[in-house]
């Protein structure tokens, strides 16, 4: 089925506790069989350029609502994106809460979908990428493909997978062996069809040390269960051990660049993320002394300055 990049799609705006004025659509990424229905949404509203927010793994527009506030408070417009197999996107297997792709070119047909819409509604340029999670890993990938955007903020980017050291060996032979044992849709190991924001207390969560914003989460996938999602399929980890490999192979893109990553980081991988920084030659890491894997998500004081760090990054390369 063809889906028109102008036929609106649900949002949960109250729960997100968005901007007003959101234009949200579906749109369709890739073709034939690689194709996918996946969610977008845009604030035109600032004209001091358009962010492309990239979300991680089992997030959904909603979540990012705050956060396109806090852009468009600073003066810019804002387009984000449910990826395929997360958020109300189209799902690629019957058993809904496994997060799967064969392959993490398909994330790029996504992004190529993303980039058509902001074309469309003709969204204010300078554009410019913030990327968190797996979106880092996405949009690196997309830097070197040559995105157009005159600037990038990650949130801890996964550019390795974090896993206990026991694990590691475990997760190699398994992606080997997954295709010919028929385990590409098993869950990986240590993961299930739980999530995680209402399956763990607050106290000792690995996602933010803030209360307010924990709730923020967990409440919207507690109220709209279908924005919420398990754990990762051997597939969809093959694939981004896969891609993770690739990317460190290549050389960091000419793109001013900003990574900022918590001091109790325990979800990416965080070495290959200092090792990435430390070459890339118009990039900076900068370190927010104990945030947790949600920098965005954190306090009023953590939030503040990596908003104000990005504006300012974006400001000075219009």
């Amino acid at each position: 089925m063809k889906h028109d990049a102008t036929v609106p799609a649900p949002f949960h705006a109250a729960l997100a506790d968005a901007p007003p004025g959101a234009v949200v659509v579906w749109a369709t990424a890739g073709s034939g069989a690689g194709s996918a229905r996946i969610r977008l949404a845009s604030w035109k509203a600032g004209d001091r350029g358009t962010v492309l927010v990239l979300p991680g793994r089992t997030e959904c527009i909603e979540k990012y609502g705050r956060a396109a506030g806090d852009l468009i408070r600073r003066g810019f417009s804002v387009i984000a994106v449910d990826w395929r197999g997360q958020g109300l996107a189209d799902r690629a297997l019957p058993d809904r809460m496994m997060g799967h792709v064969g392959d993490f070119d398909e994330y790029q047909r996504d992004l190529d979908a993303m980039l058509a819409e902001a074309w469309r509604l003709d969204l204010p340029r300078p554009w410019y990428m913030l990327a968190h999670s797996m979106g880092g890993c996405i949009g690196l990938r997309g830097l070197i493909r040559g995105l157009p955007v005159k600037a990038a903020v990650f949130s801890a980017p996964m550019w390795g997978i974090a896993m206990a050291a026991w694990l590691r060996p475990v997760a190699a032979a398994v992606s080997v062996l997954a295709a010919p044992l028929g385990l590409v849709t098993r869950y990986a190991p240590s993961t299930s069809d739980a999530t995680y924001l209402l399956q763990v207390p607050f106290d000792g969560n690995v996602l933010t040390t803030d209360r307010e914003m924990w709730d923020y989460m967990r409440r919207q996938v507690a109220e709209v269960p279908d924005l919420a999602l398990g754990g990762p399929s051997i597939g969809w980890l093959k694939a981004a051990l896969r891609e993770c490999a690739a990317l460190a192979a290549l050389a960091a893109p000419k793109v001013p660049a900003i990574c900022a990553l918590g001091t109790a980081e325990r979800v990416v991988d965080v070495p290959p993320v200092h090792l990435r920084m430390a070459g890339w030659a118009e990039g900076r890491l900068e370190l927010y002394p104990g945030a947790e894997h949600e920098i965005m998500m954190e306090g009023p004081a953590t939030r503040a300055r990596f908003f104000d760090r990005a504006a300012a990054l974006f400001e000075a390369h219009r």
